[in-house]
């Protein structure tokens, strides 16, 4: 090892650094999120960057991104350095659009709950969450996600025309 070179970690050690646990570590390592060499006697080491980058998952996680998307943008960051603020930028600059559009929906969610909170849903017409446009309605008359008067659980979604018995 020279001089400019820092050690490597454990699996341990990085865990009680990032405060995730072992077992999510290997998950991000399976799910190929981050990488590690083995040693001689099979152990794993991480490169010191893996901190930043197992800090950026969790942060990313918690903001709803899946990660199939934190792995294309992890893809972009270079693989023999550290990671500088620019990268993040860049990389996080990609993700703007789709999280202003989240916190538009959940500002929508949150507008419309005002309706709905205590109704029980009984205006099925009228409620923007559980039939927006009313598309049930085009199912024909009676209720659609209800349970009907025959006991079988729910209404059918395609009213038969002969009659029941």
């Amino acid at each position: 090892m020279t001089k400019t070179e820092l050690p490597e970690l454990s699996v341990g050690e990085l865990a009680h650094r990032t405060g995730v646990p072992a077992s999510a570590l290997r998950f991000y390592e399976d799910e190929k999120l981050i990488r590690s060499r083995r040693t001689a006697g099979n152990q794993r080491r991480y490169r010191r960057d893996t901190l930043r980058r197992v800090t950026f998952i969790r942060m990313s996680q918690r903001v709803g991104m899946p990660l199939s998307q934190i792995r294309e943008v992890l893809a972009l960051l270079p693989d023999d350095r550290t990671p500088t603020r620019a990268d993040w930028a860049r990389i996080s600059h990609r993700w703007r659009e789709d999280l202003d559009e989240r916190i538009r929906q959940l500002e929508q969610l949150r507008d419309q709950l005002t309706d709905c909170i205590g109704c029980g849903c009984m205006s099925l017409t009228k409620c923007r969450l559980a039939n927006p446009g009313d598309r049930l309605g085009r199912e024909g008359p009676g209720p659609r996600r209800l349970p009907d008067h025959r006991g079988d659980g729910y209404a059918d979604p395609q009213p038969s025309t002969s009659p029941r018995t």
